[in-house]
């Protein structure tokens, strides 16, 4: 492999209106050869870790995943390398993952044989002030995101009332028909369906990493609306729809409304389609030989004269809607400036030299089953 690999960037799991909510099991494939999983406390180095052997394997040509976690978008959850079968997970709370096949295919690294305890013990009571620090800032981002959701449905249910609903689905059914115009279905193996986010509320506001995604030669669909014209439900029909020919998807979830969906890629067919509306800012017509087949805007089902009767409503709700949102993103990064402090105490305890010895072992593993 003489060019470099590539780095698909994406997050297990969300901070959500419906509170923490994760997608774990989804970060590896069913015939993964072998799965690391790093045991350790804050600031031990476990993302630094996986990063080095990240950076290893892409400058060899290997492409890569990268699983952010939505909390400390700088940090890794998970780092997995497809076409060895190999992943590193982080192992320590919330990402619980325990060994399957201890030994023959999981195993643990722990690096708490790297750590000074002796430099811990003494810090014990500032330590547990700080966990109960980011626990309530935690807590009251979820708390503030519950209060966000109501305004958001609210929002939402206004807009409802007003979408002509027989003009919805005949587009709806177009789309469907559009995307999957030629494909070959596959009724000999039980589809593959991964779910994970492409995008999330972090302590630095939104994140989205669909432009790592996507790739140059996909074709993409761009589902455009205001909240409650369906954007999200249409996104659905065709992972649905595509399911039941029997192909493979990868459906990235709402990091607002985690039971719903804002991007579904095909890998078989080559093709993305994405929801394109506020308050995403992604636009894939800004990707480098990416064509946008298809432009989808929703808004044409809107009744406006219908939707004039609730519009001063409609408008208080999305306001509120947002307040809370940026409150939310406000007490998330105050959770992070407490983890940050936390990590210091780790930091000063740890035997770094050890870890780069650790991580050359690895490295060395998994370049062995090549």
């Amino acid at each position: 492999m003489s060019e470099k690999g590539k780095i698909r960037e994406m997050f297990p799991g969300g901070n959500t209106t419906a509170g923490s909510f994760f997608h774990f099991k989804y970060m590896i494939a069913p015939a993964t050869n072998r799965v690391f999983i790093i045991k350790g406390g804050p600031g031990v180095g476990k993302s630094t870790f996986m990063n080095g052997i990240s950076r290893e394997m892409v400058e060899r040509g290997y492409d890569v995943e990268h699983f952010h976690c939505a909390s400390d978008p700088d940090s890794l959850d998970g780092l997995v390398i497809p076409t060895l079968g190999v992943a590193l997970l982080d192992g320590t709370a919330p990402h619980i993952f325990d060994p399957g096949v201890p030994g023959a295919v999981d195993e643990i690294i722990n690096f708490g044989e790297f750590w000074d305890t002796s430099l811990l013990e003494p810090c014990k009571p500032e330590l547990m002030r700080i966990n109960k620090r980011v626990s309530m800032q935690f807590q009251t981002a979820f708390r503030i995101l519950r209060q966000a959701k109501m305004a958001y449905d609210q929002w939402q249910w206004y807009m409802e009332e007003a979408i002509d609903h027989r003009k919805y689905n005949r587009v709806s059914r177009l789309l469907v028909e559009s995307v999957l115009e030629g494909a070959v279905p596959n009724y000999n193996t039980a589809p593959q369906i991964r779910h994970l986010f492409a995008s999330a509320l972090t302590p630095k506001g939104i994140l989205d990493y669909k432009e790592t995604l996507i790739e140059k030669d996909m074709k993409v669909y761009t589902v455009k609306g205001q909240l409650g014209t369906g954007v999200k439900q249409i996104i659905e029909r065709v992972a649905k729809a595509a399911e039941e020919i029997g192909l493979n998807t990868e459906q990235y979830h709402c990091p607002i409304e985690p039971d719903k969906l804002d991007m579904l890629i095909i890998p078989a067919i080559r093709i993305a389609v994405v929801n394109y509306s506020p308050p995403y800012h992604f636009d894939p017509k800004n990707l480098e030989g990416v064509t946008v087949t298809g432009e989808i805007d929703l808004n044409i089902c809107i009744q406006k004269d219908i939707l004039s009767e609730y519009e001063e409503e409609r408008q208080d709700a999305e306001l509120r809607f947002h307040e809370l949102l940026e409150k939310a993103i406000f007490h998330l990064a105050k959770a992070k400036e407490a983890q940050s402090e936390r990590e210091k105490y780790y930091v000063r305890a740890m035997d770094y030299d050890k870890v780069d010895k650790k991580r050359n072992e690895i490295l060395k593993r998994i370049l062995s089953y090549v």
